[in-house]
C-alpha cells in the first residue's frame, strides 16, 4: 500500500514482563503502519487511515502509528504478493507458535488485538478471552518434538512450480522443520514438508515470487523447489 510495515516485539522477559502487549501507549508488542518522509524533522508521518487515529481500544487511546496490538515477537510477517492478505508467524514463549492470518479486506480495516499476553496461540493465559474479542491464530504448533521458534515465510506465487500456487510456507528455527500451509473449503490445511531440515532463520522472496530460505547454522541460501509440471 506503499506505506512502512514493522513488526514490534514486547521488549523481553517472561510472559511480557513490562505488560508492553496489551498496552495501547507503547509500540512495543504491536504492528506499525508509517509513512515515511525525505524530511529529517519529521523521519514518518500517521498514515491517515490507520485504524487508531479515530478509534480506542476499551475506551483507551491507541497510539496513532499502530496498526494492531497483542503481539509478542513476530518473526517474519509478510503480504501475499497477488491478493494482499496478511500472514505473521509469531513466536511463543513456552507451549505454542502461531500464525495469524489477516484476509486482504480487512487488512485495509486493521484495529486487531492477537492477546499476548493474555493468550498464547489458542490458549487463553488470563481473563476472558473470548470477551475481550482477541484475534484467534489460523493455524499453531506446540513444543513438544516440532521445535520452539517460528519463523514465517511467503505464500508462493512464482510460475516455476504451478502446484505450489498459493501455499504459504513456514518453519521452526530450533527443529529445522519446515511446514506447508495451504487453505481449503474445510479451512487450513497444514502438512510437513521437510524434518530438521536447516536452522531457518528468514525467508526471502525474488522479483519472479521464488522463494528461498535462510540456514543461519550452515550460512546458506536455498531455493524452495517443487514439481515443475501440473497434474
Amino acid at each position: 500500500d506503499g506505506y512502512l510495515w514493522a513488526g514490534m516485539g514486547d521488549g523481553g522477559g517472561a510472559n511480557d514482563t513490562f505488560h508492553n502487549g496489551q498496552n495501547p501507549g507503547t509500540l512495543l508488542g504491536k504492528m506499525l503502519r508509517l509513512d515515511v518522509t525525505s524530511d529529517p524533522s519529521a523521519p514518518y508521518r500517521i498514515p491517515p487511515d490507520n485504524p487508531w487515529v479515530t478509534a480506542n481500544w476499551n475506551g483507551q487511546d491507541v497510539l496513532d502509528e499502530v496498526w494492531a496490538m497483542g503481539l509478542r515477537n513476530p518473526w517474519r510477517f509478510s503480504f501475499d504478493r497477488r491478493i494482499g492478505d496478511l500472514w505473521i508467524a509469531d513466536v511463543g514463549e513456552s507451549q505454542s507458535e502461531e500464525i495469524d492470518f489477516v484476509p486482504a479486506a480487512q487488512v485495509r480495516q486493521g484495529a486487531l488485538n492477537f492477546g499476548w499476553p493474555a493468550m498464547e496461540g489458542p490458549h487463553c493465559l488470563a481473563g476472558d478471552c473470548a470477551a475481550a474479542g482477541y484475534v484467534l491464530p489460523t493455524a499453531e504448533y506446540g513444543h513438544a518434538g516440532n521445535g520452539c521458534s517460528i519463523t514465517g515465510g511467503y505464500v508462493y506465487r512464482g510460475q516455476a512450480f504451478p502446484l505450489l500456487n498459493g501455499v504459504y510456507f513456514y518453519a521452526d528455527y530450533c527443529s529445522g522443520n519446515l511446514w506447508a500451509l495451504w487453505r481449503t473449503a474445510a479451512g487450513m490445511q497444514s502438512a510437513l514438508v521437510l524434518p530438521k531440515a536447516a536452522a531457518m532463520s528468514s525467508f526471502g522472496e525474488d522479483e519472479a515470487g521464488e522463494i528461498y530460505v535462510t540456514d543461519i547454522g550452515g550460512g546458506i541460501v536455498y531455493q524452495l523447489v517443487g514439481e515443475s509440471v501440473s497434474p
